[in-house]
């Protein structure tokens, strides 16, 4: 509870102080560069789903004049052209929509194809938890919604805070494997979803020094013998080599992640809140109750 009201508090001061931003604003995108903005963008295209729920989260959702394939929250957004994807994004259909500002992943080779077209490019690739919460505060800054970013953050705080209440008491914390491809590829404890699960009261089986998203030898799988799997179901676990000893599998703790909850779980952005909810009540139904 005191960890909650010093929240609000913070919540109160900093919107109180949180000014307009003053353009021409220069600052460091996520590909190193120096990027400067003229004036206050009000034609935006977001090639990223995490970018684009964070612009509509601040209000300039009305801004976006297109967007990527993968952007469907919220609803509005689905009306947008759609200007492709990471590695086919249709440059001349971004071109000339006129923006005044792109915000795209740092991954690819878009940024460099735009800025030569004389467009002005800003990376924005939010990948760890503390990402998240830092990239929402730039683009506030970047789109004059400073305070609302401070609020952002700090509501989504509060929100987690609450998840992380509940499940400090759980009696049991189950070791846990999360699947996020059948390769299979899982997460580590430093990347946001990681973060999200141990937060949501699992232990996670995938140590730090495998990565952040590893692809993981199944015979670990087996041998680290995970109370837990997320992310696949019991069949497809039954059907694997070995995985049949699996104590998850044994006991038929073996859940699919439902559709829209992995969505979220997959978007670094302002719904992290509802995410890790929905994977706490996976993990600890009886916490929900």
């Amino acid at each position: 509870m005191h960890k909650l009201l010093t929240l609000t508090a913070l919540t109160l001061t900093l919107c109180a102080t949180a000014g307009a931003t003053r353009y021409p604003l220069t600052l460091t995108d996520d590909l190193g560069r120096q990027v400067t903005l003229r004036a206050e963008p009000r034609r935006l295209v977001s090639m990223l789903p995490s970018n684009t729920e964070t612009l509509c989260a601040l209000g300039v959702c009305d801004r976006l004049v297109g967007v990527d394939n993968y952007s469907d929250f919220p609803q509005q957004v689905t009306r947008l052209p759609k200007l492709g994807g990471l590695y086919d994004p249709k440059v001349e259909a971004i071109v000339a929509l006129k923006p005044d500002l792109v915000v795209v992943s740092k991954y690819g080779k878009l940024a460099e194809s735009l800025t030569q077209a004389g467009l002005t490019v800003l990376a924005v690739n939010p990948e760890t938890y503390d990402d998240v919460l830092s990239k929402t505060l730039t683009l506030g800054r970047v789109v004059n919604r400073e305070a609302q970013a401070k609020a952002l953050v700090l509501n989504m705080q509060r929100d987690i805070a609450r998840v992380e209440i509940l499940t400090r008491n759980a009696v049991r914390k189950p070791t846990t494997y999360l699947e996020i491809d059948p390769t299979p590829y899982s997460v580590g404890p430093n990347s946001f979803i990681g973060v999200l699960l141990t937060k949501a009261g699992a232990r996670n089986i995938i140590p730090a020094s495998m990565g952040d998203f590893p692809k993981v030898d199944p015979e670990f799988i087996v041998k680290a013998n995970p109370q837990l799997m997320l992310g696949l179901d019991l069949k497809a676990a039954r059907s694997r080599p070995g995985w049949q000893s699996i104590q998850a599998v044994k006991t038929g703790r073996v859940l699919e992640i439902p559709r829209e909850l992995n969505t979220m779980l997959g978007r670094p952005g302002p719904r992290l809140p509802q995410a890790l909810r929905g994977l706490a009540q996976l993990i600890h139904p009886e916490l929900f109750r």
